[in-house]
């Protein structure tokens, strides 16, 4: 096991996955010399060459198009979208080509490619660097959509993403860039997709997370110990989201908070808390819960940002909420 960075365990990810397998190839914004914008593509272009690291225009829809031609071509692409706002400059082919390409070529066709992208939310960069758009991707029918919060899931879901056959969006946190964690030295450790990870098992509540709300939720947990046994589930994977593994723990423990960074209108939380309702209502012993962000633009002040985004302390009122109402 190594200790690196959230960053490093992503680089360590691309250059194992470009060594494995000489069709992964990686295009974006100064992904070449000077190793991206956030350093994840560092040393890439002199240990791979020009061929395989490509600096493009700054231009999203084209990167992610040409990206899209290359893997029906039999390429691995992997393209970097600087922070997860720019997704809405490429929609058309992230939406409409990419995840049906499948589809609507009755399989003659795939689209083995992976749009690497970050959430920069905590990081006091306002309204059009901060948000939360995973809900807006997990929509779409043919798109996978992952999220690790710490080194270790940041690179194993990275490679099993490139391993995969159809299109897998890679959002990345950059409030989690220097976090460090252990990494295992097996460059095959993978990160399945589709299986949520259980942070903090336990009996009294269980909550859902994902992305660079999941630490917030473990304080919180943490500081509830004493009077609160909660379970933590780490969805990592947005869609497919493990269905399975949170219905089990909401049976058990009889209540669901579900906690995300993303506004809380038609949010991915939304989904989970539809789901558990219709299938876990006569287990349900308090209503399911929600804490995310209010309706509103992120804001550029740290202040205004903090109140903005769920911190702890808020989480873990709601967490003491659902099971006070729940006893009776």
């Amino acid at each position: 096991m190594a200790r690196l960075k959230y960053w490093q365990a992503i680089n360590q990810a691309l250059r194992e996955e470009m060594a494995r397998d000489e069709a992964v190839c990686v295009l974006g914004e100064d992904v070449g010399a000077p190793g991206g914008p956030f350093g994840a593509t560092k040393g890439l272009l002199d240990e791979f060459g020009a061929a395989r690291v490509r600096d493009t225009p700054i231009s999203e829809a084209t990167i992610v198009g040409a990206a899209l031609g290359a893997s029906m071509t039999g390429l691995r692409p992997v393209v970097e979208v600087m922070f997860l706002d720019f997704m809405t400059v490429a929609m058309d082919q992230v939406v409409n080509q990419a995840a049906k390409v499948g589809y609507m070529s009755g399989g003659h066709y795939r689209a083995p490619m992976v749009v690497r992208t970050i959430c920069a939310s905590g990081r006091n960069t306002g309204p059009q660097h901060a948000q939360n758009l995973e809900a807006w991707l997990a929509h779409v029918p043919g798109l996978t959509v992952v999220w690790g919060s710490n080194p270790a899931d940041a690179r194993g879901l990275l490679k099993s993403a490139i391993r995969d056959d159809g299109p897998v969006v890679v959002i990345e946190s950059l409030a989690e860039w220097s976090r460090r964690g252990e990494v295992a030295d097996d460059p095959d450790a993978l990160v399945p997709i589709g299986v949520a990870a259980v942070r903090r098992p336990g009996t009294d509540v269980t909550v859902v997370t994902w992305g660079g709300a999941v630490h917030r939720v473990d304080a919180a947990a943490a500081a509830l110990a004493d009077e609160v046994d909660v379970e933590v589930i780490d969805l990592r994977t947005i869609s497919p989201w493990d269905r399975a593994t949170v219905l089990e723990s909401v049976r058990r423990t009889g209540r669901l908070v579900v906690v995300h960074d993303a506004v809380a209108a038609f949010g991915a939380g939304a989904e989970i808390a539809a789901t558990v309702a219709e299938h876990c209502f006569g287990d349900l012993r308090a209503p399911v819960a929600r804490v995310a962000a209010p309706f509103a633009p992120s804001p550029f002040p740290p202040q205004l940002e903090a109140a903005y985004l769920p911190q702890p302390g808020t989480i873990a009122d709601a967490i003491r909420a659902s099971v006070l109402q729940g006893v009776r």
